[in-house]
This record gives C-alpha cells, sequence and structure tokens, in this order.
C-alpha cells in the first residue's frame, strides 16, 4: 500500500502559538491525535499540500534538502513566532515535478535560501513530524488550478511514490467556511461566524465521517461558495486524487472556530 494515512488540518497558527486559549487547544489536541495516528502509519514521506503557499505561474514543488529558518506569519504575527526544521523527499518532489510537467501542468522545483514557507506548512510539519521522522514533499496551491487540474495532482504525487517504493501520508493543509471576525473579539469567546456556516461545516464533517465520497462531492461546489470556503475546498480534491478518489469513513478528532472561521483536523480511512 502507497498511501498509508491521509488528514485533513487547518493551516491556522493560531492552535500552535495560543494553546492554551480553550477554542483553539482543542484544535490543537486533534492535530496531536492526527500526529499519533500518522506515527502509527509509519510513513516514509508526507505529501503535502497547502492552501497557503500560494502559485500564480507554475505550480510549485519544495526541493531544497533542508528548510529551516524562523517565520512570522503575516495575520497572527503578534501571537508569536512559528520556527521550522523541514527536510525534504528531495528525489520523490522532483519525481513529481517531471511527471507534472509531463502530463502537461507546468511545474517547478523550488530551492532557494530564505524562500517564504508558509505557515500551514509550518504548523502542519510542527505538529505531525516534531520528532522529525519523516521528510516531506510539499506542492503549492496554484490558485489558477480548478479542482480537476488539482486532483491530478495529488493522484500524479502518489504514482510517483508508489514507482520509487515510498509509502506515504497525504497530509492537506487547508480550512473550511472562509469568514473571519473582522474586529477585535475576546479569544475565549471564539465562535464560527456565521451559524448558517457552522451548519454547512457540520455538514460536510457529516458526510466525511460517513464515508459517503459521492455525497460530498456532489455538495462541494455549493459548500464552497455558501460557506465561503478556504480556497474553494480545492485542498480536499488533491487528498482525493491522492488517495484514489474514495475512502471509507473518516474521524474528525477536533472542529472549531480560527477567528470566526472554520477548522477542522480529519482522519479519512483509506
Amino acid at each position: 500500500m502507497t498511501v498509508v494515512s491521509a488528514f485533513m488540518l487547518p493551516g491556522s497558527p493560531l492552535p500552535y502559538v495560543q494553546r492554551d486559549n480553550p477554542p483553539w487547544g482543542h484544535i490543537a489536541d486533534g492535530m496531536d491525535a492526527a500526529a499519533r495516528a500518522l506515527a502509527e502509519s509509519r510513513p516514509d514521506t508526507i505529501i503535502m499540500y497547502s492552501t497557503a503557499w500560494i502559485a500564480v505561474l507554475d505550480q510549485l514543488w519544495q526541493t531544497k534538502a533542508h528548510l529551516q529558518d524562523v517565520h512570522v506569519d503575516e495575520n497572527w504575527h503578534e501571537y508569536g513566532d512559528l520556527p521550522f526544521d523541514i527536510h525534504t523527499d528531495v528525489e520523490l518532489a522532483e519525481a513529481c515535478v517531471s511527471a507534472t510537467n509531463d502530463a502537461g501542468i507546468k511545474s517547478k522545483g523550488v530551492d532557494y535560501d530564505k524562500f517564504p514557507i508558509d505557515t500551514g506548512s509550518i504548523v502542519a510539519a510542527n505538529f505531525l513530524n516534531a520528532d522529525k521522522q519523516c521528510k516531506f514533499v510539499i506542492t503549492a496551491n496554484n490558485v489558477y488550478h480548478d479542482w480537476k487540474m488539482t486532483e491530478q495532482l495529488g493522484r500524479i504525487a502518489a504514482e510517483q511514490a508508489q514507482k520509487l517504493g515510498r509509502k506515504i501520508a497525504v497530509v492537506v493543509s487547508g480550512g473550511l467556511s472562509g469568514s473571519i471576525f473582522r474586529n477585535s473579539i475576546n479569544i475565549a469567546d471564539d465562535h464560527i461566524a456565521s451559524s448558517e456556516e457552522d451548519e454547512w461545516n457540520m455538514r460536510i464533517l457529516g458526510l466525511m465521517e460517513g464515508g459517503d465520497c459521492a455525497g460530498l462531492l456532489a455538495v462541494c461546489p455549493e459548500y464552497a461558495a455558501a460557506a465561503k470556503v478556504d480556497m474553494g475546498f480545492k485542498h480536499m480534491a488533491f487528498l482525493l486524487g491522492a488517495i484514489g478518489g474514495d475512502f471509507s469513513a473518516a474521524k474528525v478528532h477536533a472542529y472549531g472556530p480560527l477567528y470566526g472561521s472554520g477548522g477542522a483536523v480529519v482522519e479519512f480511512s483509506v
């Protein structure tokens, strides 16, 4: 089996930098549960798609062997810095670049000192791979790629992992409903900004838990529009492409607000 585990988690830094706030601490606990599940699946490499790494021309893939520095989040900088120490599976990343180009998706590797690693990738790496046991293949969210092309990217990445004999965990970093509070709030009272968006999020998570992939796919376009979902929910497209288009069930380790937006930590049965 190539894909040994699969997860969706929020890219917000708030559960990492302010864990002692109960609404965000709940999500941090869910991230810890996902980390334990990932470790138990014993992957060689974590393949990650992050909505927070924005690309506008080519499909970008991290190909620098070692990424280490301190990041300051552009939105939540007042809560603290984000150190990172990430090792790349360069062979697999370069195979993904080559294969996506062959498929007609213009791609290139990124191998630069001080390249600005995005918050979502850092948060995922710090929670899921704190002991540095796994290497990563991290790819960007090209804003001009639709659902179908993003799904194709996930499929190609898994195919290249299989060719190289890698066991992989598929991780997509991205949020659910997208409305945030634009005024200062008491963070202890954080909640989903809209009751309608909360209901939508719960409906989507219920479809995931029930393994109703067909039902999920049917409502995703409406959900993305109605709940202002992070990047049109394309991170789900990448995950589905990588795991073969279906899953039997899912476990929601946590769901809650992130300054009004919705975030969930979900483990998929693959």
